[in-house]
């Protein structure tokens, strides 16, 4: 009976674990496109290392991508500021620099390929 409990009480748990990681959630910073996902990770609000990546879907081949970044605040949105272009290396890109952010500035993630810009949402202070 004890054994029947405590297999009952393992398998609530695991079950648990599963229903509050929900699958398919993008993380904060981050933009969910139809070939892969665009992010941008760094300090908000602060200086430091601002970091752009795309990571592509497995199934696509790889490609050269601009990689980079938007600023806004509330009066303006800047014009897009340029890490530099990368080609996609096992379905992956990432390029960074040193930004200045403001408390109460938001960044996004930018990715242009070909003619087209994605970005990502914005990640505010």
């Amino acid at each position: 009976m004890r054994r029947t409990a405590a297999v009952r009480a393992s398998v609530l748990t695991v079950g648990a674990l599963f229903v509050l990681a929900p699958v398919g959630v993008t993380p904060r910073g981050c933009g969910d496109l139809s070939g892969g996902r665009l992010c941008i990770e760094g300090p908000v609000g602060g200086a430091g290392r601002f970091t752009t990546w795309y990571v592509q879907h497995a199934d696509r081949p790889g490609t050269a991508v601009r990689l980079g970044y938007q600023r806004k605040d509330d009066r303006i949105v800047a014009f897009p500021g340029w890490f530099g272009t990368q080609h996609t290396r096992h379905g992956r890109a990432e390029l960074g620099g040193t930004l200045d952010t403001a408390p109460g500035e938001c960044v996004r993630g930018l990715l242009e390929h070909g003619d087209t810009t994605y970005v990502t949402e914005w990640h505010c202070s």
